[in-house]
């Protein structure tokens, strides 16, 4: 069995090729069981979980902890690791580093979908959040759409300049073609931005909505990564009603995501107006985008078929596979 840290893994990686890598497995026959996740005490955030999924050539889990105060002492809120083996025999092949496949995972995932939901001429990007995530949704987005302006929004200027620098200095920014590149700025407001954007991917840990759904354009398509918890939402209940919304996974989300189970428990949104998840957009059982005048939200807390792909794509890159 092999050890692959963030450094060997993140040499495997290109965005494009996780996503054309990713759609593939999503077309394909492969199992995945409700990821569990479990608070450490009641009452609290802290919480571990476990996401395992399986094909016909490999077995992926994911372990992850998740400590949210964490970043008051300057620790990762977040740690991981994934293990994987030869569905062949129950062999493990590798220990791999989840933090940062996971960011990798979750930017490709968004962009996979949007390639089925975002207009094909969406050109201009808000990322609502200045986490560790917060740059790979540019570089994932820019892969799948010709992105030419970025926005970044934050409570905290000084991080969301922090994100752009961080963006623009990247290798995954520079090795851009040069008409791929695109220009990132700051913004002060996310109400008053929307008119102007065709994508908003949100990437926060939020507790309440971060902007008014009545101010979405027509045409636009909504992002929502950040939360995972009941009580906790990203938008409003105005985005969902609005929305014809698609989802990673029915069975996780309506399990977890407060921007869903808020406006079902209002009795203004149901289950069953849920489009299809993403695997059924990948196999074309949903053709996604009807017109260009529709709102869409996609709405993700992470699969565990996504982390079975990102392991399967980085694997046949090492030829391990």
């Amino acid at each position: 069995m092999i050890n692959l840290d963030a450094q060997q893994i993140v040499k495997s990686l290109t965005m494009k090729g996780l996503i054309d890598s990713m759609r593939q497995t999503y077309q394909e026959q492969s199992t995945i069981p409700q990821r569990r996740v479990m608070p450490l005490e009641e009452g609290s955030y802290d919480a571990f979980a476990l996401l395992p999924a399986w094909s016909e050539s490999l077995i992926t889990v994911k372990a992850f902890t998740y400590f949210p105060q964490n970043y008051q002492e300057g620790k990762d809120t977040l740690a991981s690791k994934i293990l994987a083996f030869d569905r062949a025999n129950g062999e493990p092949l590798a220990l791999l580093d989840g933090k940062v496949l996971t960011f990798w995972r979750t930017a490709a995932a968004s962009a996979l979908a949007a390639d089925y939901l975002a207009r094909k001429d969406a050109s201009r990007l808000l990322i609502c959040g200045t986490g560790n995530l917060a740059p790979y949704m540019a570089y994932a987005y820019a892969a799948i759409r010709p992105i030419k302006k970025v926005l970044v929004w934050g409570r905290d200027k000084q991080k969301a300049r922090q994100t752009i620098d961080t963006i623009l200095s990247s290798n995954q920014y520079q090795s851009l073609p040069i008409e791929n590149q695109f220009d990132v700025e700051v913004v002060d407001d996310v109400n008053s931005t929307l008119a102007h954007i065709d994508i908003v991917t949100c990437v926060t840990g939020s507790d309440r909505a971060l902007f008014d759904g009545t101010q979405l354009q027509p045409g636009t398509h909504v992002d929502l990564i950040g939360n995972h918890d009941k009580d906790k939402r990203e938008c409003d209940t105005s985005t969902v009603v609005r929305s014809s919304v698609f989802v990673d996974s029915k069975v996780n989300v309506l399990a977890e995501a407060g921007d869903l189970l808020i406006p079902i428990e209002q009795g203004l949104f149901a289950e069953q107006q849920i489009q299809a998840e993403l695997t059924e957009l990948c196999s074309q059982t949903h053709s996604g985008r009807q017109s260009q005048q529709e709102i869409t939200l996609y709405k993700s807390v992470g699969s565990a078929l996504a982390d079975l792909a990102a392991v399967e794509f980085v694997l046949t890159q090492k030829e391990i596979l």
